[in-house]
């Protein structure tokens, strides 16, 4: 017979002991092994082998499985959201349980939420409702670029959004570069301005947008862009930019997110000043 442990290990690591007492391992013998160190108790009833990650553990103990922001960040995928806890799955009709300081956030989703977390998939769906299309959308076009979605898997997606929200998926790439270049192109769109994306210029580089064919935008994180050197080489290829007869402007993750019209100001201020530069 496999030991308790084991046998957790089989089941990918985490499970209820509902699913271990059928195969011979009563409450006593789940007790004794806690109480031995050999697994651990993350609520009643659950059981698992390893060390969890701060954001699962929580999620589990408060009694559903995370998703939504928490669980799409877990993926490295780009997340509009501020981080305000754990956002916990829970049935429509669970109740969220007791544990040592709790910060999650609930959300009470058709559905049983699995042990751990929520798939991309799911998580997608959840955060669109937790937060809305433009985060929605960022978070998809990243999921897409690191090969976390699968065609069927966007298929899914697509047919479970209402269908005014259908031209999202259809606007979206799989080679957006970053989450702000998502915001970007997106709020732009909105706004009725056509974009052409990662286009080389010679001499120039690859630019993340150019609008009109002669303004260029930059959405630039500090991650890629916040050292002296790098710093450097953007105004470098901004003086090559502007000698080949383009404007560029270059927007900050704080600028995009937080002082957007600021933002639009400048883009459309820029563009009003290029006919009569002609």
């Amino acid at each position: 017979m496999l030991s308790a442990k084991d046998t957790i290990e089989r089941l990918g690591g985490m499970a209820r002991g509902r699913q271990l007492r059928p195969l011979g391992f009563t409450r006593q013998h789940l007790a004794d092994q806690v109480r031995h160190g050999n697994i651990q108790r993350v609520r009643n009833g659950v059981f698992t082998t390893h060390p969890l990650d701060e954001n699962v553990r929580a999620a589990t103990a408060h009694g559903g499985a995370l998703t939504c922001a928490s669980a799409l960040r877990d993926q490295g995928i780009w997340v509009l959201p501020a981080e305000n806890g754990p956002h916990v799955w829970l049935g429509p009709k669970q109740h969220p349980l007791s544990h040592p300081r709790c910060a999650c956030v609930s959300h009470y989703y058709d559905g049983r939420p699995p042990l751990g977390s929520a798939s991309v998939e799911v998580a997608l769906r959840h955060l669109r409702r937790c937060a809305g299309d433009e985060a929605f959308f960022a978070a998809y076009e990243s999921a897409w670029r690191l090969r976390k979605l699968s065609p069927s898997a966007r298929a899914r997606l697509r047919a479970s959004l209402p269908t005014t929200a259908r031209w999202l998926l259809d606007l979206a790439r799989a080679d957006a570069d970053s989450g702000l270049e998502s915001l970007l192109r997106l709020r732009l769109h909105l706004l009725g301005l056509r974009l052409d994306c990662q286009i080389d210029i010679t001499g120039v580089g690859r630019v993340d947008f150019v609008i009109a064919g002669k303004l260029i935008l930059e959405a630039d994180g500090d991650e890629n862009h916040g050292s002296d050197t790098l710093r450097h080489h953007d105004r470098v290829r901004d003086a090559a930019a502007s000698r080949l007869g383009y404007e560029t402007l270059r927007f900050d993750y704080a600028q995009i997110v937080h002082d957007w019209p600021t933002v639009q100001a400048a883009i459309i201020g820029a563009l009003r000043r290029m006919p009569l530069a002609r």
